[in-house]
């Protein structure tokens, strides 16, 4: 693998290239299953988080309730359920390191325990009938909930910066042929904030005949590696050699030692939530389930479009209509450009926009084609002269796409989805490609979130499939929540 270091002289007769990455081998502890006290730290913080959040819910429920004249009754509840709070938390896994840094299940425990809790308090006041007020526990949890969210992100990100800078990882070795290994570790690398490191792969040895039989893939190698460099990680690479019994005795060997175990079954690009587990016949199967492009979860979206899109053109029309004035006013032409885009199921419409360039872009467009940082497919200039001086401004910060919203209430375009395309660009697709058109276009997306103008063609349909497989509200809210932050900043717009 590149960057790798040559591996140790062996034995001949072993059957595997360890493969040391650039991490040194650390000496093991003497016990294994002691977890890295980085994973202690942040489990006492996400309990002191919780606690912190159970009793600002609580006082902020006693006080709008009851005001300075709080029952004993009151101050027993208020005492028992921060304690509920965290116990909720702990039954729902929101204490679980796996989850520590990546994915949505640390979040979703949260949420899943303020529901829980909401129901045992309910059962607990029906069955021993005492009189809670519904006030109090209907706002006291819910602000718990959001309190302990917010915490709960910040702790995140705190540890994302630590992994940034290579602490409180795990270290990984990965095991499988040349390619499936390699790919592995690419992916597992190229994201440190899900926090793991390589330090060495296992593989089979080749010779000059190519490698050997692929039962030379032997558990006793792979304990030795893991052993020799203090992994708490094994991943397993696609390999169909190394599965069935040699992967479940290789399981049980592992647990012994404290080391978790990953099979990586070689699915690129689809969520947990498509993918699941099912025992048919006594195996463990793999299901993928079809991505939801209608029905009713659509039906939802659109709804949900709509009612936002309405609300945020109520609270920004002051903004609207400023904006609109100072187009006018900043140089001559119409306020809004208009423009053909191709939108679900390739039925084009009219993207509305802000005017930020002067009326003759587009006959000076041929001109500039060869000027262009765009990514060989979309045109994209960081300094293009056809733009107004306020249209370079409102662009920086994407404030010429607010008209866009008026699309959104005509049903053309969602608040989130795939980039909207040009014709021309519609005519490059690939046969995959088109499958971004299953959903409507968006006003943001993933791409607008992971870089915008600054990602390259192949990164941009990458991000749209990524959305039209594995579309959620969830998503949605989270792409919705992103798009702030990238606006604000302005990074990749021009």
């Amino acid at each position: 693998m590149s960057g790798a270091e040559a591996p140790d002289a062996v034995d001949s007769r072993r059957p595997l290239w360890v493969v040391p990455h650039e991490v040194p081998a650390i000496v093991p502890l003497p016990s294994r299953s002691t977890e890295p006290r980085w994973v202690g730290v942040y489990r006492w913080a996400a309990v002191g988080g919780d606690l912190l959040a159970a009793m600002l819910g609580v006082s902020i429920a006693l006080l709008t309730r009851f005001g300075y004249h709080v029952g004993p009754s009151y101050l027993v509840v208020s005492s028992v359920l921060p304690l509920a709070w965290v116990a909720a938390v702990a039954l729902s896994k929101g204490y679980d390191s796996r989850f520590y840094g990546a994915g949505p299940d640390e979040f979703r425990s949260l949420l899943r325990a303020g529901v829980g809790l909401t129901a045992a308090v309910a059962m607990t006041s029906y069955v021993t009938k005492a009189e809670i007020a519904r006030g109090f526990v209907v706002l006291a949890i819910p602000v718990m909930v959001v309190a302990a969210l917010l915490l709960r992100y910040a702790l995140r990100k705190d540890l994302h910066r630590h992994r940034v800078r290579g602490r409180c990882m795990h270290r990984v070795l990965v095991v499988g042929r040349s390619g499936p290994a390699a790919t592995l570790c690419e992916h597992l690398e190229s994201r440190p904030t899900d926090g793991f490191r390589v330090v060495a792969t296992c593989r089979p040895r080749e010779d000059g005949d190519g490698p050997l039989h692929p039962e030379e893939l032997d558990e006793p190698d792979i304990l030795a590696a893991a052993d020799r460099h203090a992994v708490e990680v094994v991943a397993i690479a696609t390999d169909p050699e190394l599965a069935g019994q040699s992967l479940r005795r290789l399981s049980w060997a592992l647990e012994q030692r404290g080391i978790e175990l990953i099979v990586s079954p070689g699915i690129i690009e689809v969520a947990g939530p498509r993918i699941s587990v099912r025992p048919v016949a006594g195996l463990s199967l793999l299901h993928l389930e079809r991505p939801s492009v209608s029905g009713g979860p659509h039906l939802m979206k659109a709804v949900f479009d709509r009612i936002v899109a309405l609300g945020i053109v109520a609270v920004l029309s002051p903004v609207l209509i400023g904006l609109a004035l100072a187009v006018k006013l900043s140089s001559s032409g119409p306020v809004l450009f208009r423009q053909q885009r191709v939108g679900r199921a390739g039925a084009e419409f009219q993207m509305l926009k802000f005017r930020s360039m002067y009326v003759d872009a587009e006959e000076r467009l041929s001109d500039l084609y060869a000027l262009s940082d765009g990514n060989g497919v979309i045109f994209k200039m960081r300094n293009d002269p056809r733009m107004t001086p306020l249209g370079r401004w409102i662009r920086r910060f994407s404030l010429d796409e607010l008209p866009q919203l008026f699309n959104v209430l005509r049903g053309d375009m969602s608040l989130v989805g795939p980039r909207p395309p040009l014709a021309e660009e519609v005519a490059l697709y690939a046969a995959d490609d088109s499958r971004r058109m299953l959903v409507k276009p968006g006003m943001t997306g993933l791409w607008q979130v992971s870089g915008r103008s600054d990602l390259s063609w192949d990164e941009s349909v990458r991000l749209d499939l990524r959305y039209v497989d594995n579309w959620s509200m969830t998503l949605d809210l989270l792409i919705l929540w992103k798009t702030v932050r990238a606006v604000f900043y302005g990074a990749g717009a021009y």
